[in-house]
């Protein structure tokens, strides 16, 4: 799952055992057959375990945290739910994973029945039936909203676009406010791009390939109806890319692959941060594993853990205990705050305050189509890997990707994931006779996210005589996709459900070190934020806690 084009041997190896072609449909087929996906062994943690410092998560906020303690010289071991997909068998179609087209058991975290973005397609439903698995991508479902999220080593990196945005500094204040702006754009998100291998797309081999049609008719309506069109930083492999389009190495990004992993050129954490990890020689992960209770060691130090190991199938295949002498809560915004809450509200944690499960939002997401003209088609064939976007933030609140729809067919039609300044906020709380953890959002909150979407898309309707597509979410009258969020932030926010740098108040040890640290918005795409806090913070707390 390298970066760059192998050399001959290797990549005739890696042609017959992973890459058979898959056509795929983006109506789906039939349900598909149950498969073993045998694992390499991996050294888990064992019951009885004593740790310095343990992870829980290998997202973003997690695999900052793991490196920078681990150069500190502090031994660490990180729990993570998903698979280690590195480790996992090639499905059925020679792939680890596979086309946005052609879901199946990899595709899904432990659902039935697929649950994608774009539920419907020229009128057709595009959900299956597939096994209950272990796979890739979370549709987790609260009323009023789904919250994607990536599951496996790496966490969101291994679903996400890969646009990898620094906000602009005016709009800081309004994304952490109590955090020095001058040290984060000086220091921290330098580091974080550093880091995280960002980079832009070559604008002359944008000019001329047809897999970026679609943002180039994107561009020219952007600025025909007066609106600022940039170019976007991503973590994709730019040199891959180009050569996929040269067919001398095999299509990723150009081969419909995003949403349910991709195979080679994006630089995932698992080639970035987690790479730089493991390398120490200090950082372990225990995959397919899960943390569901920390307390105080009784009558001592540190905490004890409570972990269960599961199977692909979600089967509960060992519970562990063990000891660790500070706990670090990185399971994303979502996956921490309602471990935090039940904590709290169970009295395995009671000290922790009235903050924690507040102040979540979704960072303004709603997605919709517009038709185009026919001659303004948008290419049969293209890249994945979202580029540019259209920022009508000042005057509109609204900064909208100009995201691919990669069905393999012209479809004339532009397709587009905004980011809205929506104040709305949301609050997990704990049922105990469900014993589950809930969530506030109301659907009705979106309409401020339509609105200031709008505020871009109306216009550039007006202006080219198009039309919203209807077919994309439902019922073929549905023009918005607010049913869900990709971008979930919020939950223990950072200096009231924690201080200043992700300390949980009332239990020395215990730290937040994602996405739950930001109040529900940051103007753009997040990860690089969470990752750039995560480096302020945990270079405090190295300095001072260690």
């Amino acid at each position: 799952m390298g970066n760059s084009p192998q050399p001959e041997g290797r990549s005739a190896r890696l042609s017959r055992r992973r890459f058979v072609a898959g056509t795929g449909s983006i109506l789906g087929a039939a349900a598909v057959g149950t498969y073993a996906t045998p694992a390499r062994a991996a050294a888990h943690i064992a019951n009885g375990a004593q740790v310095a410092a343990l992870v829980i998560g290998t997202g973003y906020g997690g695999s900052v945290t793991a490196l920078r303690l681990a150069e500190a010289g502090v031994a660490v071991h990180m729990i993570e739910m998903g698979q280690d997909w590195a480790t996992v068998a090639p499905g059925p179609d020679g792939r680890i994973h596979p086309k946005v087209t052609s879901p199946d058991y990899r595709s899904f975290w432990m659902r039935t029945k697929t649950k994608a973005p774009l539920s419907n397609f020229l009128g057709f439903p595009l959900d299956k039936a597939v096994p209950k698995h272990a796979g890739i991508l979370d549709a987790e479902e609260f009323p009023g909203i789904t919250v994607y999220q990536g599951r496996g080593v790496g966490g969101g990196s291994l679903v996400n676009g890969g646009m990898a945005v620094t906000p602009k500094r005016q709009n800081f204040a309004s994304v952490l406010p109590s955090v020095n702006a001058d040290e984060m754009y000086g220091t921290y998100y330098p580091r974080a791009n550093a880091g995280l291998g960002v980079g832009l797309v070559n604008p002359d081999w944008f000019e001329r390939t047809s897999y970026y049609q679609y943002s180039r008719v994107g561009r020219k309506h952007a600025k025909r109806s007066g609106f600022a069109w940039t170019f976007v930083p991503d973590v994709y492999d730019w040199d891959y890319m180009v050569a996929e389009d040269n067919g001398t190495v095999p299509k990723s990004a150009l081969g419909q692959e995003i949403l349910y992993g991709n195979n080679y050129g994006k630089k995932t954490l698992g080639k970035t941060y987690l790479q730089k990890a493991k390398a120490t020689g200090r950082v372990t992960i225990s995959p397919l594993h899960e943390v569901t209770g920390v307390a105080p060691v009784a009558g001592g130090t540190g905490f004890t853990v409570t972990i269960r190991q599961l199977d692909t199938a979600g089967a509960t295949v060992a519970t562990k205990t063990v000891t660790a002498a500070k706990v670090f809560f990185a399971g994303g915004s979502v996956g921490t705050s309602k471990l935090l809450v039940k904590l709290k509200a169970t009295g395995a944690l009671p000290k922790l305050n009235g903050e924690v499960g507040k102040g979540w939002g979704e960072n303004g997401n709603v997605m919709c189509g517009r038709a185009n003209h026919m001659w303004d088609a948008t290419g049969d064939v293209q890249s994945t890997i979202p580029c540019s976007g259209i920022d009508n933030w000042d005057a509109g609140g609204a900064f909208a990707e100009v995201a691919p729809l990669p069905t393999g067919i012209e479809t004339y039609a532009s397709f587009y994931l905004s980011i809205t300044k929506n104040p709305h906020r949301a609050e997990f709380t704990y049922d105990a006779g469900a014993g589950k953890v809930g969530l506030s959002w109301q659907t009705a909150w979106k309409q401020d996210s339509i609105t200031m979407a709008k505020s871009i898309f109306d216009k550039i309707n007006r202006t080219e005589g198009t039309i919203y597509r209807i077919d994309l979410f439902g019922n073929n009258s549905k023009v918005w996709g607010d049913h869900l969020t990709y971008h979930p932030l919020g939950g223990a926010v950072l200096n009231k459900a924690t201080d200043n740098y992700g300390r949980l108040h009332g239990y020395p040890g215990l730290y937040v070190t994602d996405g739950a640290l930001i109040p529900g918005n940051t103007t753009v795409n997040p990860f690089v934020t969470i990752t750039a806090l995560a480096e302020r913070n945990i270079e405090h707390i190295v300095r001072n806690d260690l």
